[in-house]
């Protein structure tokens, strides 16, 4: 009997091992973020004046739901658009106007619509209308049109064309280096955005920018017969830089007031925010050298107040998030400042100055995502696990709670009395959880979502650990192939990252990484990544030790990695490969060139190949201008290291990347002509700087086809 159980044990092993598919490439690369994203809640919102929720089932039906999970259908998008006339294909974009009325958006088409009354009113803004903002009281909406702005709202609807009447302009620059209501600085210092209502919607606040001094970059459309030129604006280090301003639009007198930097024309403005009144303003100033900040504030008509506060720093001074204010306050808010090494909050008031430091962390704060009439402020941060994303909150007594008590990384929604939390959360083990806490304590799951890749040949990603050269902690990654074997020997693909802002290995589902790496794994690889000093959520000493040198630290903490692999009896070291994008082109091109005895095969795509050929605001936040750091930007180009190349590399860029431009690439291509030195290049036409789409399966056949035909 007991040979029978191990044989039936045995051939029921088999057949599961049997019914494990492979994941293909194309599945993979179109696949992560649908066929096999885990089963989560979408576009979740909090209904105003009440405990219940509302979310877009299947993407075409609007639910709404108590916190115990008991739902009922509100409306079907098909049902919407046969109301008012729209052409919505699912909910996209769902904002509450009250507790019964609802706006939907998608591009240029905006819609009102009263659920207890089942109408509403439908417009389409100008096809060339872009930036839009939405004022939910009262309905008017912001937008761009080439580089002006202009406002319209539904009372200016047109029921027989369901169109808009001429909408108001703000600004009517015929100057097109004049731009106003878009992002400036090129979206550096947290800006994602150009325009900023009024808490009351009778004031709207704008960037502009002043381009007329910045070089015209050319890019080529070869989209047209014959092709064309398209020019955009490209700061490029050390060179002249766009001249910012904010203005403020009181719509009731129809006047623009104006505010402009008062250390210096090229200085930025950033992180603009409304004092609830409407009454004030604040805006942070960064001198161009980026290590000097100051948080002014200013009245609704552009007088300057005060400077409230200012910061400087050795290396540079980032501010990220905008002030909020607490407790309905006109003067007091809160302020995340890294001044003691860690992103904290600290108290201020405008009249006072600095009232307390609220958090006292030594760990960040990664997102600020509401507070309440009490001034209790939820924000989200690493807490002790740099790999983790967790909610809190503070009052501003400094008394500091941790909401969510499970480790990994959650996506919240926090109600506006604070009462409850939505979140979303995965980690290593868990694909997605759908959560509701209640006074900080877990009250009611809504979903827990299977593994969608159980069917697969899918094994766990490895998290580890490895010491820096100075014995800084850096976190590891590690995919074997699914049939791992130990005694065997591997090639290794390391993909790298390594620049500011980002971190790949995180502990949410996957690990942070792409589904790629297995299809690459289970051909026989092992794919690995270092997090390497200079990425994000490590807190400034880990973060700014790259100043000035970029590639110097980063790469010893990538040889700390490849040390770690030769040192494994099932890696091959004598067949390690590097992958990376943008900054992570840059790192694969530093690591093939200045470590060209350890990495013997490079795919580098969006390569940086030069400091001096990208743009100021970032550029010269880290590397200071290149008549400031001849040294630095020198040792760090791949243009001067060219010579040290060994290996095979493959260079990919997109023909009209406006964020690394072609320049970096085809520079190191003719410096590799002149050295007589054989290098692959390929371009992908028209394509930004990330080739995405179908073609992105194009692009990562063309990555792990050129590893495995050259790591050898």
């Amino acid at each position: 009997m007991k040979f029978i159980s191990s044989l039936i044990l045995a051939i029921l092993v088999s057949v599961n091992v049997f019914a494990q598919k492979e994941l293909t490439l194309e599945e993979a690369v179109m696949g992560q973020y649908s066929k096999f994203y885990p089963k989560q809640i979408f576009g979740f919102n909090w209904i105003p004046k009440t405990e219940d929720f509302a979310y877009a089932k299947g993407y075409i039906d609007l639910m709404k739901s108590d916190v115990k999970g008991n739902e009922e259908s509100l409306i079907n998008i098909m049902k919407l658009n046969e109301l008012v006339g729209s052409k919505f294909q699912y909910f996209a974009n769902v904002e509450w106007k009250d507790e019964n009325s609802i706006y939907v958006y998608q591009g240029n088409d905006f819609v009102v619509f009263h659920l207890n009354e089942m109408a509403g009113q439908y417009i389409k803004l100008p096809e060339n209308s872009k930036n839009h903002v939405i004022h939910k009281s009262t309905g008017r909406i912001a937008f761009t049109m080439d580089n002006n702005i202009y406002i319209t709202d539904f009372n200016e609807f047109q029921s027989d064309s369901y169109e808009i009447k001429e909408p108001t302009a703000v600004t009517a620059f015929d100057d097109p280096n004049i731009v106003s209501g878009q992002a400036i600085a090129r979206s550096e210092f947290g800006i994602t955005g150009g325009l900023f209502w009024s808490n009351d919607g009778e004031q709207l606040a704008f960037y502009q920018k002043d381009e007329t001094e910045v070089h015209d970059y050319p890019l080529l459309n070869i989209n047209e017969y014959p092709g064309e030129l398209n020019s955009i604006k490209y700061p490029m280090a050390g060179q002249k830089s766009e001249k910012a301003k904010v203005g403020i639009y009181d719509l009731d007198g129809e006047s623009v007031s104006y505010i402009s930097p008062k250390s210096g024309n090229e200085s930025y403005l950033t992180n603009f925010s409304w004092s609830p009144d409407g009454k004030k303003v604040l805006i942070a100033e960064v001198n161009r050298d980026q290590d000097h900040m100051w948080l002014s504030a200013y009245s609704n008509t552009g007088e300057f107040i005060k400077t409230v506060f200012e910061e400087k720093s050795e290396t540079w001074v980032e501010p990220e998030r905008p002030a909020l204010f607490v407790g309905g306050s006109n003067d007091r808010f809160v302020w995340v400042s890294e001044r003691d090494g860690y992103d904290n909050f600290y108290l201020y008031s405008i009249t006072d100055g600095l009232l307390k430091q609220l958090t006292k962390n030594d760990f960040p704060v990664k997102s600020i995502l509401n507070s309440t009439k009490e001034g209790e402020v939820f924000f989200t941060a690493t807490g002790e696990n740099p790999l983790n994303t967790m909610v809190y909150k503070v009052d501003q007594n400094g008394n500091q709670e941790l909401i969510t008590e499970a480790e990994g990384t959650h996506s919240a929604v926090v109600h506006n009395d604070g009462k409850f939390v939505f979140s979303n959360y995965s980690s290593h083990d868990v694909p997605s959880r759908s959560v509701i806490y209640k006074n900080g304590k877990e009250y009611q799951e809504l979903i827990k979502a299977a593994n969608p890749l159980k069917d697969h040949k899918i094994k766990h990603a490895e998290i580890g650990t490895i010491e820096a050269k100075d014995g800084t902690q850096l976190y590891t990654r590690m995919i074997k192939p699914y049939d791992f074997d130990s005694t065997a020997k591997y090639p290794v693909l390391v993909y790298v990252y390594g620049g500011p802002h980002a971190q790949l290995i995180t502990n949410r589902w996957l690990d942070g990484a792409s589904l790629w790496m297995h299809c690459l794994a289970n051909q026989g690889y092992i794919v690995y990544t270092v997090d390497n000093r200079g990425s994000a959520n490590r807190g400034a000493k880990f973060e700014h030790v790259i100043h000035r040198q970029l590639g110097t630290v980063e790469l010893e903490d990538q040889l700390a990695g490849a040390n770690y692999l030769k040192s494994l009896p099932f890696v091959d070291a004598d067949r390690i490969a590097v992958h990376g994008w943008s900054f992570g082109g840059f790192m694969t091109g530093t690591m093939m060139m200045k470590a060209s005895d350890v990495y013997n095969v490079g795919v580098a795509g969006g390569l940086v190949t030069d400091w001096k050929f990208y743009e100021i605001m970032y550029g010269e936040r880290y590397m200071d201008r290149p008549d400031q750091n001849e040294k630095g930007y020198k040792n760090a180009s791949l243009l001067e290291n060219a010579d040290k190349l060994k290996g095979d590399l493959l260079m990919i860029h997109g023909t009209a990347d406006n964020v690394v431009v072609m320049q970096h690439n085809l520079a190191l291509v003719q410096k590799f002509v002149e050295l007589g030195i054989q290098v692959d290049f390929f371009p992908y036409p028209m394509h930004e700087h990330n080739v995405r789409g179908k073609d992105r399966v194009h692009l990562m056949r063309k990555v792990l086809d050129y590893v495995i035909e050259h790591n050898h």
